[in-house]
């Protein structure tokens, strides 16, 4: 791969990748927001170092957006980001996206309540006055969307969040907010988090889970096309399945928790087809078989944020590579659908 305004040739190395991290913008937030959003489940206060060391590098690189949330370590990695943040004096440089309003094994918890509480605990974890961009983790279709709509604009009016928005909201629950928000003069939704991949989803990983993968999702990808709503999308290696780990021989020796729920998830035949074009196409190309999925991801009309888990600084340069792979209308068809013809 080349590049005409690059001085440094091919392989890149880590430090020069950060030359070409790409970046949005969300509406409400102020600041830049890059493309790649490194996850935090990895953070950990019981390894301090690692942990820094991974968000120092990967901060080095260009990323400035950090995805959490109120269940994670439960608590853990909001306390240890806010510590690492508070360390370096980097605050006002980055755009912190938490979540909150998870259910628990005895009850739903989209409420105003479990709403204000959880996002008072994040703040008071993060040691922080606001969040950039806050996401409800769940929905409750049950649940009527006026008073989710109402309290997230108090505490947007409070200064406590700038922007907001629903991660596993259906596109069709998500336009109700919104419509609700226009009839009563409230700041509407504008940000969504479904999970996005080449690879369908046959079956939801956790319960709650929206993905908008797949040629059944072509309707909710179009309706996010036309609205231009920010997309925080999760999962682009369908939890792994673009690794190379997984192949139709080797399905009954993969027995740990991760490996069997991507089995259920994503392990059918339509998308091992699909995988095996990708690793051509990767070949091809001299990239990696991630690369390409994360490129395919990243290569529709849609105002998307990639969330990434990357374990170490070198891995997230990899995916930085992704961002500026350029992949043709006929190349994103047939590794959809094996249609056409690539060079």
């Amino acid at each position: 791969m080349e590049r005409a305004d690059c001085d440094h040739e091919p392989p890149y190395t880590c430090s020069h990748r950060k030359d070409f991290m790409k970046y949005g913008h969300v509406p409400g937030i102020d600041k830049p927001i890059s493309r790649l959003v490194q996850g935090s489940m990895m953070v950990s206060s019981r390894d301090l170092d690692t942990s820094f060391a991974l968000l120092d590098g990967i901060f080095e690189l260009g990323c400035n957006t950090y995805d959490m949330a109120h269940v994670y370590g439960g608590g853990d990695v909001e306390r240890t980001f806010g510590l690492w943040m508070r360390e370096r004096g980097i605050r006002d440089e980055l755009v912190l996206l938490t979540k909150g309003a998870h259910h628990n094994q005895d009850r739903n918890r989209v409420t105003p309540f479990d709403i204000t509480a959880d996002l008072h605990d994040s703040l008071a974890r993060l040691q922080v006055d606001k969040v950039e961009l806050y996401l409800l983790h769940r929905d409750d279709p049950g649940y009527p969307v006026g008073p989710i709509v109402e309290i997230l604009n108090e505490h947007r009016a409070a200064g406590l969040i700038d922007a907001f928005g629903g991660s596993n909201w259906s596109y069709e629950r998500i336009a109700e907010a919104n419509a609700y928000a226009n009839a009563h003069g409230l700041t509407p939704f504008t940000a969504s988090s479904p999970q996005f991949s080449l690879a369908e989803m046959v079956e939801a990983p956790w319960a709650g889970c929206i993905s908008i993968s797949g040629p059944a999702e072509v309707a909710g990808r179009q309706a996010y096309a036309e609205s231009g709503l920010a997309l925080f999308t999760w999962s682009s290696l369908a939890g792994g399945f673009f690794s190379g780990r997984y192949r139709r021989d080797n399905l009954d020796t993969l027995t740990e928790g991760q490996d069997r729920l991507v089995i259920r998830s994503y392990c059918s035949e339509a998308n091992f087809d699909r995988l095996e074009r990708a690793q051509q196409l990767a070949d091809q190309k001299g990239l990696t078989l991630p690369q390409v999925a994360l490129a395919y991801s990243q290569r529709h009309p849609l105002n998307l944020f990639s969330l990434v888990g990357c374990r170490t600084p070198e891995e997230f340069a990899d995916n930085i590579v992704a961002l500026e792979t350029p992949l043709t209308e006929a190349e994103i068809v047939w590794l959809e659908s094996g249609k056409g013809e690539v060079a």
